[in-house]
């Protein structure tokens, strides 16, 4: 297998069609015969970030490189960027609205959870311009 490409939009402040990007990349991995436990952390990993670019960015897009060693992730967005990501990476904290955690979002797991299920997370971000996470998921 060479690399297969993938680009998804997605959609700002539409909580019913988050997640269909990380659902699309999860069945196609499938179909591919991809490892289980990859295929996992990888829909863990793109959800997590879908629901921060609709909460926090007015969406953005997701570009997915699939290699048979591993899942390359781009989450790219024209939000207004991230302005401590060390303390953003803390459990617990989140900048998300009141509506947003009404909604059972926002509870400040998003980026560790990143974190936790990619083999490789690097956050690129300026305040007003936005953020471009890249995340790395070995096939193992």
């Amino acid at each position: 297998m060479s690399c297969i490409k993938m680009k998804y939009e997605v959609p700002g402040d539409d909580f019913t069609r988050a997640g269909e990007a990380s659902s699309m990349v999860k069945r196609k991995l499938k179909q591919l015969g991809y490892n289980p436990d990859a295929i996992r952390r990888v829909a863990i990993a793109m959800y997590e970030g879908e629901i921060n670019m609709v909460i926090h960015a007015g969406g953005g897009v997701a570009e997915v490189e699939v290699y048979p060693d591993r899942v390359e992730i781009a989450l790219i967005d024209q939000g207004p960027g991230i302005a401590d990501v060390e303390m953003a990476m803390q459990e617990g904290y989140s900048t998300a609205p009141d509506n947003v955690r009404s909604l059972g979002f926002g509870a400040g797991m998003g980026l560790p959870n990143i974190k936790k299920y990619t083999d490789a997370m690097r956050i690129d971000t300026e305040v007003g311009k936005g953020t471009t996470m890249y995340l790395t998921v070995k096939a193992k």
